[in-house]
């Protein structure tokens, strides 16, 4: 990819393909984005299917914030299944750094060859060979960059990361480049799709904000919750759906640590399906609460508010 001791720029002269995150198969208009996502099993309302449509026409990351569990990681999973896309993604957690988000060279391979070199062979020819693209460990980030093929990128819960993970990824968002010092520049060829999911921990700073497009997800209205279940759980009732979802809904409006996902009340809906139970009244909500609810003082304050039965 690079050339030892220089700087590489892998771009073409009209620089990186903007908009191109999709590739050939990119979204035609905010309508076509929709109906894609739909056809991947994700409603997206005309919010998102605008938003979503404008980062890759305009070649934006896309920053999505909002409580666990509203979709915002499935929405990248979405849109690269909708665009026949390659998925890469990125989890962040405190302690992040460099070397797993970037790359780092393979320590071991490069003592195995020191060890194996002639013993009249200098340092610099040495230093030359293994500080080279063969002893190159690519990370998520480097790994999007040079693909030369549609791929989405999924920064997932960037708010986990420390503050100086948004310094190294102000490069990579700015210019779509990395620079490895040893080996130079590599600049995107095709710009990726990137997605950045944030619980709102704690927040983003301005400078990353000002590269993105802006998404908040909060959990759907219940008419799109139920279609989102029934067009997940194939076989359920649209009667059971609905009492299900209100019953969601419910659970999400009391003072729980953690409110039920949208993945979580997808699995209510298989899980009743599983035991063969075709309403969800009382006794089929107290066998099935920890589905939905992991903690038990949730359970405990459920069951108490609910009047269900200990």
């Amino acid at each position: 990819m690079t050339a030892q001791g220089t700087e590489t720029d892998t771009r073409t002269d009209g620089g990186p393909e903007s908009g191109t995150a999709a590739g050939a198969g990119g979204f035609a208009s905010p309508a076509d984005a929709g109906r894609r996502l739909a056809g991947v099993d994700y409603l997206a309302d005309e919010s998102i299917a605008t938003t979503v449509f404008l980062a890759q026409a305009l070649g934006k990351p896309l920053l999505v914030e909002g409580p666990a569990g509203v979709g915002k990681t499935e929405l990248a999973k979405a849109v690269a299944a909708a665009t026949g896309s390659e998925l890469i993604r990125l989890q962040c957690y405190e302690g992040l750094d460099e070397a797993r988000a970037l790359y780092e060279f393979n320590y071991k391979k490069q003592l195995l060859a020191i060890q194996a070199a002639p013993q009249d062979r200098g340092w610099q020819e040495t230093h030359e060979d293994i500080f080279s693209e063969e002893f190159l460990l690519e990370r998520p980030l480097l790994a999007a960059i040079r693909r030369d093929h549609p791929t989405v990128l999924l920064i997932d819960e960037a708010d986990k990361a420390d503050v100086e993970v948004e310094g190294m990824l102000l490069e990579v968002l700015s210019d779509f480049q990395v620079t490895i010092p040893e080996l130079g520049t590599v600049s995107a060829v095709r710009r990726p799709f990137v997605l950045i999911t944030s619980n709102a921990a704690r927040e983003l700073s301005e400078a990353l904000k000002r590269r993105c497009l802006y998404l908040h997800l909060n959990y759907p209205d219940p008419e799109r919750e139920r279609d989102i279940v029934l067009a997940q759980v194939p076989g359920i009732e649209a009667a059971l759906a609905e009492q299900l979802v209100r019953t969601v809904g419910t659970l999400r409006e009391m003072e729980v640590k953690k409110a039920p996902s949208i993945a979580e009340t997808v699995d209510w809906a298989r899980t009743l399906l599983a035991l063969g139970l075709d309403e969800l009244d009382e006794a089929a909500v107290s066998r099935t609460l920890g589905v939905v609810l992991k903690h038990v003082s949730d359970q405990e304050r459920a069951t108490r508010e609910l009047g269900l039965k200990g």
